[in-house]
């Protein structure tokens, strides 16, 4: 609710509600991914810990960060590209930032690798958890929150589009009294 308020304060409701449904997104794909892999591979022993719960907390902050960066990119771009539409507006702010998203991502990912190979059974909960994390964050930053925006910003221009229309059609066309006979 924190982030949802923030968010909403910073940005607008739909960059906030598209944030925290790519939140969740990342959390759900993650702890799916955490039960298949513990039931294939028994002998990793990912328990549920207080070193898990850290990667989590590390996962939302993490991901939530990225999607910042990428809605600031857009608040940006919407001031530059007032008459552009936003679907175009939104594929130049990510293609901006994707660069910078996959750069950082990656080279944390490769570090929580090493972690997780090297860091022993102590950390391999948090390491195995927050590279999930890292992949499913980077994505939803990227294609889930964004793509949320966009239909959302869609969906009220064909609203207020189709309100335009009907308040014109109802002023341009006059009423007309039948004849009794």
């Amino acid at each position: 609710m924190a982030i949802l308020i923030y968010l909403a304060f910073r940005f607008q409701f739909v960059f906030a509600v598209g944030a925290v449904i790519a939140l969740f997104h990342d959390v759900l794909i993650t702890i799916a991914a955490i039960a298949v892999f513990d039931w294939i591979f028994p002998n990793l022993r990912l328990e549920f810990n207080q070193s898990m719960l850290a990667a989590f907390l590390t996962l939302i902050g993490f991901s939530t960060n990225d999607t910042v960066i990428v809605f600031d990119r857009i608040r940006e771009n919407i001031k530059l590209f007032k008459n552009e539409d936003i679907e175009e507006v939104m594929n130049k702010s990510i293609n901006a930032t994707l660069s910078r998203t996959i750069i950082t991502s990656g080279l944390v990912f490769l570090t929580v690798l090493v972690l997780f190979i090297f860091g022993g059974e102590v950390n391999r909960s948090f390491a195995f958890t927050f590279a999930v994390g890292i992949i499913t964050g980077t994505y939803s930053s990227i294609f889930i929150a964004s793509a949320i925006v966009v239909d959302w910003k869609e969906r009220e221009t064909a609203r207020s589009s189709a309100r335009k229309l009907s308040k014109s059609k109802s002023i341009s066309t006059p009423k007309v009294k039948k004849a009794s006979a």
